[in-house]
């Protein structure tokens, strides 16, 4: 299991393909806040709500300086389904090897109805200008996390 990030530790690089099949990295990104979260699976009740929740505030988050970014282990075909299901507006990016989930911590052992299992581990990291953590939030809630980032960044 990889290690989990800490504020002030330097974000892993990243270049994956978005729902069109377009590469996008965290490179792209330089100069602006990014609020990454890795989530188990496209199409799937609690993933939709935290990406329409995403979707709900990105003209508040975007105007607070941040860019945001989704990342599941789901092919761009999916994403573009999901993406055009629920006119979701957040970047989705697919990461079907997890090398990127690992890198950050969000791929590993986890409790799901009390066993314990391997897959993802929906977190948020919070990137700024600079590409540093500047928050790691692991094993977030679906429901209400937007609302609390928005609330903890003083947005």
């Amino acid at each position: 299991m990889t290690e989990r990030l800490q504020p002030g530790d330097v974000a892993p690089a990243f270049a994956l393909p978005d729902a069109d099949g377009k590469e996008v990295s965290l490179a792209d990104h330089k100069g602006r806040k990014v609020i990454v979260y890795f989530y188990p699976a496209a199409l799937t009740p609690g993933c939709t709500k935290q990406a329409c929740d995403f979707t709900d505030n990105l003209d508040l988050l975007a105007g607070a300086g941040y860019d945001v970014i989704g990342i599941s282990p789901d092919k761009p075909e999916k994403l573009a389904k999901f993406r055009d299901k629920e006119s979701l507006k957040v970047t989705l990016l697919g990461d079907p090897d997890k090398k990127v989930l690992g890198s950050y911590g969000a791929f590993g052992e986890k409790k799901l109805y009390g066993k314990t299992v391997v897959g993802v581990i929906r977190s948020t990291i919070v990137v700024d200008e600079e590409g540093k953590v500047e928050r790691a939030l692991y094993n977030v809630k679906a429901t209400g996390h937007v609302a609390k980032i928005i609330k903890d960044l003083g947005i």
